[in-house]
């Protein structure tokens, strides 16, 4: 931290990508999942707010009974994709915590650290690809009973 509390701007090239040789989760690697999770979740308010601009300008009366039924289908999938995104800004924002708290990028279950490769490609992950795997293991026994 710097003066007043406020965090020191780390600086990332625009190509850079965290690697295996350096150290986990060190200030470039957090920085870079940090703004990656940031912008993941501009990109997902934009895109809500431009599906609340629509869903309001659709607001008419529709005579005809199968294309309001066709329309109330649209709109309840759309309502639907929005609750998801909704609990994915969740898991982003919960993200973002365990970045200033220091504990992200490291397994809930195991405490080892999440491969980059996997963090890459889900930066909410909060488990490594193995304890995942074991997890949704014990979920389809439970679902088999």
């Amino acid at each position: 931290m710097g003066k007043l509390g406020m965090k020191a701007e780390v600086f990332l090239p625009e190509d850079y990508r965290p690697a295996e040789d350096e150290p986990f989760m060190n200030e470039r690697q957090t920085e870079y999942f940090r703004r990656k999770l940031l912008d993941w979740k501009h990109s997902i308010l934009e895109d809500t707010s431009t599906t609340i601009e629509g869903m309001q300008d659709a607001t008419r009366n529709i005579p005809d009974i199968a294309d309001r039924a066709s329309e109330e289908t649209d709109r309840a999938l759309e309502l639907r994709t929005r609750d998801r995104q909704r609990k994915l800004i969740a898991k982003i924002d919960s993200a973002l915590r365990r970045i200033d708290e220091g504990e992200y990028g490291y397994c809930e279950d195991t405490g080892e650290p999440i491969s980059l490769k996997r963090l890459d490609a889900r930066p909410i992950a909060t488990l490594s690809l193995e304890a995942q795997e074991r997890h949704e293991r014990r979920e389809k026994v439970h679902r088999d009973d």
